[in-house]
């Protein structure tokens, strides 16, 4: 009977390692997964998105191998509390990174935040990331592997991941790769008629970029925005901005084919809120959180066009999914994984936003549900002047509406765009920018009163410590 025993014994200690190898192996199977995140990048400056004048050849390659979605989302139109949200799958109020996380700003993620970076890590997942980084505390946002490049020179930050992308190593990757392009910056082009802001553009461009310019006269003024020389002068540089990070997206989708691995691997392209323009960034207006999404889906190689209704509190729990790892009950959004493999509808008819801070200085809290057809801003400081981010209320655009005396700015008239009331209820369909506030019409007195009960449970639903407004006044 020993003699049986010992020889079973054998025979399982040997089968073992391979037992160990296949399962090993299966685990490497998963896909790669790539997220380029673009800082102030509208929907209005992408070629694939219906722009006919700017050049966007890198992103629209993306888009004819992905999933374009039309419907896109942030939930804070806010650089930090944006990126908290997109690496959290929680609503920034309830992951606690209500605005900027840098200088004396200082806000930051609950220490119990459970990050996508550190979930994927923790299923076996190789974690890098370059560039703007900007969330906090860095226990929360860990990941193994930082890489340091100028984030204002695309082709040098796809270049400095190269190896980490082409590595022969068994654990799949994520890899976050975030500009600072087309965010303001780099002082005014004082050479330049109306002295725009140069977004980050620089004489002799960058390492490995062929410069692209645009002249103020050929670009497309939003609606929204003051169509003044001032105006179209920053559109330009944002213009060039947007194409010189395009090139970094090329140079980046080359590395990912050259590697073999562009076949398995997920590479999705966003932006943490809209354009640096009054009227979009820091506001929860359509142009300040309806933002580019491209999704390419592991073996995907046909474009297509998705209308479904997403938020970014959907990004964390899809990457997790697709990386096979547990979803737990902390995470406020969904999966689209479904949805983008195998085109099952979202059974979502609603999406949420909450914007608290920008700058510590810049306190205007606002909560948001905005439905197939009809928006609700619920604001919740609308005694309080909107306060301006200092780069919005220092842009030549900005400075042209006071110094031109405007009563506009695009449709909306300056007095209600700085003075808002505490609701304002909006008919995306028939008023696309958001012009006509139906709040106080009595004939959407019912529609107002079920948009506030949808919006107070998504509170109640999220932990939100503002719901108290609905009865401390």
């Amino acid at each position: 009977m020993n003699k049986w025993f010992f020889l079973l014994l054998m025979v399982f200690v040997a089968c073992k390692p391979s037992q160990q190898k296949s399962a090993q192996t299966a685990i490497d199977s998963r896909p790669n997964i790539i997220v380029i995140v673009a800082d102030d990048h509208g929907k209005d400056a992408i070629g694939i998105y219906g722009n006919s004048v700017i050049k966007t050849p890198g992103i629209d390659r993306l888009g004819h191998t992905g999933t374009r979605f039309t419907r896109a989302f942030c939930t804070t139109a806010s650089c930090s509390a944006s990126r908290s949200v997109i690496l959290s799958g929680m609503q920034n109020h309830a992951n606690g990174q209500y605005g900027h996380s840098h200088d004396f700003h200082h806000f930051s993620s609950f220490e119990n935040i459970r990050s996508l970076p550190v979930r994927l890590e923790e299923a076996g997942y190789r974690t890098g990331q370059i560039g703007k980084y900007h969330v906090s505390p860095e226990s929360v946002y860990h990941f193994q592997e930082r890489f340091e490049a100028d984030s204002r020179s695309p082709v040098v930050m796809a270049n400095t991941v190269e190896d980490f992308i082409k590595a022969d190593e068994q654990q799949p990757f994520f890899l976050y790769f975030c500009f600072s392009d087309p965010h303001r910056g780099g002082g005014f082009a004082e050479e330049l008629p109306y002295q725009p802001d140069r977004f980050g553009n620089r004489p002799g461009s960058y390492p490995g970029v062929t410069e692209v310019t645009y002249s103020p006269d050929e670009v497309i003024v939003p609606p929204f925005l003051p169509n003044t020389p001032e105006t179209r002068a920053e559109i330009a540089q944002y213009y060039q901005s947007v194409s010189r990070l395009d090139q970094g997206v090329s140079r980046l989708l080359d590395i990912l084919q050259e590697s073999g691995k562009f076949d398995n691997t997920l590479v999705m392209y966003i932006s943490d809120n809209g354009m640096a323009f009054p009227g979009a960034k820091t506001t929860l207006y359509e142009a300040g959180m309806q933002l580019p999404c491209i999704i390419k889906m592991p073996g995907q190689t046909a474009e297509s066009v998705s209308d479904a209704m997403i938020s970014w509190t959907d990004i964390t729990p899809t990457l997790v999914d697709i990386a096979k790892a547990p979803l737990d009950s902390a995470i406020q959004g969904i999966s689209l994984v479904d949805h983008l493999t195998n085109g099952t509808p979202l059974e979502r008819t609603a999406v949420y936003a909450s914007h608290t801070f920008h700058e510590i200085t810049m306190y205007y809290p606002m909560r948001v549900v905005r439905g197939e057809r009809y928006k609700l801003i619920m604001n919740l400081a609308s005694g309080l002047e909107y306060p301006f981010s200092t780069d919005l209320y220092e842009s030549k655009t900005w400075q042209s509406i006071k110094s031109r005396n405007l009563s506009k700015i695009g449709g909306k008239d300056i007095s209600s765009f700085l003075h808002r009331p505490e609701f304002e209820l909006y008919d995306i369909q028939t008023d696309p920018w958001e012009t006509t506030n139906l709040a106080d019409n009595l004939q959407y007195s019912e529609l107002l009163s079920s948009m506030k009960v949808s919006l107070k449970q998504f509170q109640e639903n999220t932990g939100d410590p503002w719901i108290y407004k609905w009865t401390y006044e």
